[in-house]
């Protein structure tokens, strides 16, 4: 995993936006439509060859396929592995819970536009989860590859994306093992196909856990804090389980509250679960830090030892507002961390993706891209900055 050697290097969280004939071809077959595989595995190509360059052009060190090929960061799985089947409606976030007009008001926004929804029609876990076959996430790297050679993106590293074994126990419902612990421990066997794969055709790995943060006030929100931190230290042990095979130099861990414009004022503080997190396998942490209820946790991260060999990436860019963030900013925070842990071990990057779910969220596109700049821009003021003391 490369460092920021000379100058502060520059990511994303992983998704990016689709185009709307891809959205709609998603959104289409969420609904139960029946949606030809062989058109939606042409309109996701043709979107990954449109958003490899929009990434490049924007400066992007580190970038991936924008998961064009994946209608949200997790549901996907339910094609590859078996064992899902049915639906079920998902908790609400307990913040929006607490405001009801406010939540009416973002559930008749989402519904005036074609999505995938982050709650309804979700699959459950109805029998025995198992990988199937690799040919999908094949396809998928290769697909990936054989855009950076058509493009000539020339990344630094590209990543690809996999999600947590928390995020798919708590989102897809579990109704056939025994415990939570097991149903784990059969998602984290069957994603260490993703995960082995990934490295192996060249590309850092990233895994989504948004669960690690998120699900304390989702799942576990009328639950005791202990719950959830056992949770946490399971999800932990699997992922670490899942990566035996795995260079710790070749993985970056996201973590986040929720990738959705809300209250957020019943989110888990950081520093109850910091300790937890850092004992993830992953060289790399990815968090939000620039969530309003969170921006000021970056000091938690002065309280805590924080190992040697880890590298973070702090979000420096919201990804549910359409207001762009001022470079100066930008730079301002990235040396608020390089303080903490040198500039060499701080990578810039944004809170989470700005398509975590085909056709959610108010961010429009172009703009999606302009802040993508902007922390670019904010990166190379920065390093002026760490690279002149």
């Amino acid at each position: 995993m490369h460092r920021s050697t000379d100058r502060i290097l520059t990511t994303h969280a992983g998704s990016l936006p689709r185009p709307a004939a891809l959205t709609h071809l998603y959104a289409e077959r969420a609904r139960g439509a029946v949606v030809d595989p062989a058109k939606i595995e042409e309109a996701g190509r043709t979107a990954l060859r449109w958003v490899v360059p929009k990434q490049r052009d924007a400066g992007i060190d580190i970038g991936n396929n924008g998961e064009q090929q994946r209608e949200a960061f997790f549901l996907y799985v339910q094609r590859r592995m078996s064992g899902f089947g049915g639906s079920w409606e998902r908790h609400a976030f307990a913040d929006m819970i607490r405001y009801p007009a406010y939540a009416a008001q973002t559930i008749a926004q989402a519904g005036a536009a074609e999505h995938v929804s982050l709650r309804n029609r979700l699959p459950k876990a109805i029998g025995e989860v198992r990988y199937l076959d690799r040919a999908a996430i094949e396809s998928e790297c290769a697909d990936f590859g054989n855009v950076l050679k058509e493009t000539g993106a020339g990344f630094a590293e590209p990543f690809l994306t996999a999600p947590s074994p928390g995020i798919i126990a708590t989102a897809m419902l579990n109704e056939y093992y025994d415990s939570m612990q097991n149903y784990l421990a059969a998602l984290g066997e069957a994603l260490r196909v993703e995960y082995e794969t990934i490295v192996r055709h060249g590309f850092l790995l990233q895994v989504d856990a948004p669960d690690l943060a998120m699900e304390r006030h989702i799942t576990f929100q009328d639950r005791p804090l202990a719950d959830f931190v056992k949770f946490i230290e399971q999800v932990i042990a699997t992922i670490n389980t899942a990566l035996a095979n795995v260079p710790r130099e070749k993985v970056r861990l996201h973590v986040c509250w929720g990738n959705y414009e809300g209250p957020h004022d019943y989110d888990i503080p950081l520093e109850k679960i910091i300790g937890i997190i850092l004992r993830a396998k992953p060289a790399a942490i990815q968090f939000e830090a620039s969530n309003p209820r969170h921006v000021h946790e970056w000091a938690v991260w002065k309280s805590v030892r924080i190992p040697e060999d880890k590298i973070l990436i702090p979000g420096l860019l919201t990804s549910t507002s359409n207001y762009v963030e001022h470079p100066e900013l930008v730079a301002q925070r990235i040396c608020q961390f390089a303080d903490i842990v040198g500039r060499e071990r701080v990578i810039a990057g944004t809170d989470c993706g700005f398509g975590t779910f085909a056709g959610i969220g108010k961010m429009d596109a172009a703009i999606s891209f302009k802040k993508l700049r902007a922390l670019v821009e904010g990166a190379e003021l920065a390093s002026k900055r760490l690279w002149s003391r």
